[in-house]
Parts: structure tokens; C-alpha cells; sequence
């Protein structure tokens, strides 16, 4: 069974915006796309550039540093082939935003 911590709260992530949240030392990129919450690891895998600044439209968040793009659903980089980012399954309760953790 999946342990689901708190990384953000539903009214801290404005619609078709991101933001990064630190849980534990860890950094996460947290999406809101369309009232839906979707939650990626927040380091680019091309330069280590924070995915939470980045601009998001519908699903595709394009790191602010150089450009690469990925899918906050999948954390499919859109950019090269073959990479993503870690993705977590994400469930709200009342005004928080939780990822499952193994």
C-alpha cells in the first residue's frame, strides 16, 4: 500500500500554472491542468533546470532554461526519445494535494 505525503495545497497552484514544492529535501514540480493535479520530479534531465518555473500549456511544461519539454502526465520528455522524469500518482483530499511514495 502506497503512502501518500502533502506537497502542496489545491490553492497554491493557480490553474494551467506550476510550482515547486520541497517535501523532505526532495523537489517536486506540482501542475494544475484544468483543475486536475499532476505532480513530476522537478529536474530537467537536460541541464537540471526547475520544471515547477517552467511554462506550462494544456500538458506540456517547457523547462525555463533551455526549452525541453514534458508531459506532466507521463513525465515523458517530449524533447528526446526514450527519458521522462519520475511521476507520481497524485489524489486530493480536502485542500491538499498528495503523491503516492513507496
Amino acid at each position: 500500500m502506497s503512502n501518500y505525503i502533502r506537497v502542496a495545497g489545491t490553492g497554491d497552484v493557480a490553474a494551467g500554472a506550476g510550482i515547486v514544492a520541497s517535501v523532505d529535501g526532495k523537489e517536486y514540480a506540482v501542475f494544475n491542468v484544468d483543475g486536475t493535479f499532476q505532480v513530476i520530479d522537478n529536474t530537467c534531465l537536460h541541464r537540471g533546470g526547475p520544471l515547477g518555473e517552467g511554462e506550462l500549456e494544456g500538458e506540456t511544461v517547457t523547462c525555463p532554461w533551455h526549452g525541453w519539454q514534458y508531459n506532466v502526465k507521463t513525465g515523458a520528455c517530449l524533447t528526446k526519445d526514450g527519458i521522462k522524469v519520475g511521476c507520481y500518482d497524485v489524489k486530493v483530499e480536502g485542500g491538499d494535494v498528495k503523491i503516492a511514495l513507496p
